[in-house]
């Protein structure tokens, strides 16, 4: 079910965006570790949660770029759970992973699916973000199926 109003979800190419930074900030983000969890997303957002709710959440550590065992491409991984850097300063890490996520959503980078029913869409979480666009969901209903595989290598424990 598609609503009649514009609900596009949009999907930044975290390879092209790796590969378009300086060779300087490539360097510099090489080694490093990022904690993601869902309450530091949804904190941005406005939501509260308690220290047991934190502690049950705790998310995991990824490192900010990832190589591709296969073909050695190199891609940011990023998200909207990103909070901080391993070993960094909490100001400067919040920085740099904001300036890195207005870089890869970049038009350039970004593709913008307008959604009609039947579509399938596949893509590799790894090395995409992606985001559905705002739209009013009270009025509007879209009923969509998603099926998620994983692979690759486990996330570090928090």
């Amino acid at each position: 079910v598609i609503p009649k109003v514009n609900a596009n979800t949009e999907f930044a190419c975290m390879r092209a965006a790796y590969e378009s930074l300086p060779a300087a900030t490539q360097q510099k983000l090489e080694g490093l570790q990022v904690h993601h969890t869902i309450t530091r997303s949804r904190e941005i957002l406005g939501f509260t949660f308690s220290d047991e709710e934190k502690n049950k959440l705790k998310g995991a550590i990824h490192p900010m770029v990832r190589t591709n065992p296969r073909t050695g491409r190199k891609s940011l991984f990023l998200s909207s759970h990103a909070g901080r850097i391993i070993g960094w300063p909490v100001p400067e890490a919040l920085m740099m992973l904001k300036d890195l996520s207005e870089h890869a959503t970049q038009r350039e980078f970004v593709y913008s699916h307008q959604w009609r029913v039947g579509d399938l869409v596949m893509w590799d979480n790894g090395v995409t973000m992606h985001r559905g666009r705002i739209y009013d969901d009270l009025k509007y209903r879209r009923d969509m199926r998603r099926t998620t595989t994983t692979y690759g290598a486990p996330a570090l424990a928090a």
